[in-house]
């Protein structure tokens, strides 16, 4: 392989993106939060029955005081029997009445929420193409937040590519290496890794062993990916998934596949 810099290799604006659509989340959270306390104040009975965070902000903002839920149309946001229930509790809620200016807050609160939550959309699919762009063959291993974490964990695409395998499994999870070595306690197995969906639909018993060999296919697809030429394509990351899910299925079953060394020790043996 040639190495060359190319613009389209910038691996910052990718840790960038990566942190800021972690604090967004952070916030996002928050504002939820405070959003259902507050609001709940006058219509407690509400976070009850509609329990998703987005349908909840766009309802309070629909309705605004619950007098008015008898009369919104809420057919667009809440499924039928929910939107039932909201209309029939807005009647005999046990709230407090609140003034004017504080639903002009509360729905204010709403709007900021609905437009971070749009940014953080946009912001996700810019991480996405990024990813695809300068991680192709990590991307389709570990899939793209995954592999954007381990860029920024590394500090750069180039460092996470310097890294042998077996750092990638448990990157992310050194205070719980450091403790364990100095413990003589068992080492972790994963790190960030273990939030990539090939490990997340393997059983317990085996999310050690995938793990291991994800690390090592996703190590050898950075090395590609920072290091190759232009036009590496994402062959590579193609294949090794494949392997890799052929390989989940063979130990979800059971088999467990004999490396020849062990078989030559085992006839030795009889």
């Amino acid at each position: 392989y040639k190495l060359k810099f190319s613009p389209d290799k910038v691996d910052t604006m990718i840790i960038q993106a990566v942190s800021l659509l972690d604090d967004l989340d952070k916030e996002l959270n928050n504002y939820i939060m405070r959003c259902k306390e507050w609001y709940g104040w006058h219509f407690p009975e509400l976070s009850k029955v509609v329990t998703d965070n987005f349908k909840y902000i766009t309802t309070v903002k629909a309705i605004g005081i619950r007098t008015n839920a008898i009369t919104t149309d809420l057919s667009e946001i809440l499924p039928e029997d929910e939107e039932a229930k909201v209309k029939e509790l807005a009647e005999v809620s046990m709230g407090t009445e609140i003034s004017d200016e504080d639903i002009r807050n509360i729905l204010h609160l709403c709007e900021e929420v609905l437009q971070m939550t749009t940014y953080r959309a946009q912001l996700y699919e810019y991480l996405k193409n990024r990813m695809m762009a300068i991680a192709p063959n990590l991307t389709i291993l570990v899939g793209d937040l995954v592999g954007a974490r381990l860029i920024s964990h590394a500090g750069s695409l180039l460092s996470l590519a310097k890294h042998p395998a077996s750092t990638v499994q448990i990157l992310g999870a050194e205070k719980a290496l450091f403790r364990a070595l100095k413990a003589k306690h068992d080492t972790p197995k994963y790190g960030l890794i273990y939030h990539a969906q090939l490990i997340g639909q393997s059983t317990q018993r085996i999310k050690g062993k995938m793990s291991r060999m994800l690390a090592a296919k996703a190590a050898l697809a950075t090395r590609v990916d920072a290091l190759g030429d232009e036009g590496t394509g994402t062959e590579l990351g193609l294949e090794h998934r494949a392997k890799l899910e052929s390989r989940l299925k063979v130990l979800e079953e059971g088999g467990t596949r004999k490396i020849s060394g062990t078989g030559k020790a085992k006839a030795k043996w009889e």
